[in-house]
């Protein structure tokens, strides 16, 4: 059988960016770059950039398509990939919370993953919800808290540009994300997604997020109130026989750059 086709569309951003080096580390050698017009003809490493348009993906020579652009884009692009006969797999939020498609994080949900178009949930929900799956299957959750501290990678490219050139007394981190007065959309987001992927639409999930000055890595302090009782240890057992959880005593930013787990530790009870 041939080697599929893969498609990065955004493939000069940051996300994929990083898209195709994981293809190249893992062998995918059967790969087509796409981006904007300002980005077609340029080389990305051994492959050269072609230009997304509707004409472009609907060729039906593309057999798997990852979508790495933004939720304008994506909605007016990714129908046409579909139309080529492909699957596309779209890391925007245009098709996270409908309910035609899919919201996949393969080691919590993944028999979801059929259909021609699949979400990919926020950077922040699927290290969320590879934590909560577990302990939820264990316990029963009743209620979740949570604080991120996202790093600047989040926010794309030029964001990262941004931080490497100023000087560090003039960080202002933008909160990029649109505020109702009460939430940023980025937590609503986060709850939103949270309950499709583990199925619990009731579920009380209360987020605060907030950009910090680190190039990658995004960290999460979760707090959880279970229906059974569960014991730091049963959890810490619990999570480190979880798929792509690595538990560590103190895990940071650092610690997670380059690597495919989610990190998770100073796992305990609540004192009050």
């Amino acid at each position: 059988m041939p080697e599929a086709t893969i498609g990065v569309v955004g493939a000069t951003g940051a996300v994929g960016s990083v898209t195709l080096d994981l293809l190249r580390q893992r062998g995918h050698g059967n790969v087509r770059v796409f981006a904007s017009a300002r980005s077609a003809g340029k080389q990305v490493g051994p492959w050269t950039v072609e230009e997304a348009t509707p004409e472009a993906l609907s060729r039906g020579d593309v057999d798997l398509f990852l979508f790495s652009v933004g939720t304008s884009a994506s909605r007016e692009l990714v129908p046409h990939a579909v139309a080529g006969g492909a699957v596309a797999i779209d890391k925007s939020s245009a098709y996270r919370l409908d309910p035609r498609y899919p919201l996949v994080v393969p080691e919590v949900n993944g028999e979801r993953a059929t259909g021609s178009i699949i979400a990919n949930p926020n950077c922040c929900t699927i290290p969320l919800t590879c934590t909560l799956k577990p302990l939820h299957e264990a316990a029963g959750l009743t209620r979740v808290r949570v604080a991120t501290y996202q790093s600047v990678s989040g926010a794309g490219a030029q964001a990262m540009e941004r931080l490497r050139d100023e000087p560090q007394a003039e960080h202002d981190l933008r909160m990029d994300w649109d505020y109702d007065g009460e939430e940023f959309d980025e937590e609503s987001k986060l709850r939103d997604e949270a309950r499709k992927i583990m199925e619990l639409p009731d579920l009380p999930i209360q987020a605060t997020c907030v950009r910090v000055p680190v190039m990658v890595g995004h960290a999460e302090a979760i707090w959880i109130e279970t229906e059974d009782e569960l014991t730091a240890e049963q959890a810490r057992t619990l999570l480190a026989d979880a798929p792509s959880i690595r538990v560590e005593d103190f895990p940071s930013p650092g610690k997670a750059a380059g690597e495919d787990e989610v990190l998770v530790g100073r796992i305990r009870r609540d004192p009050t």
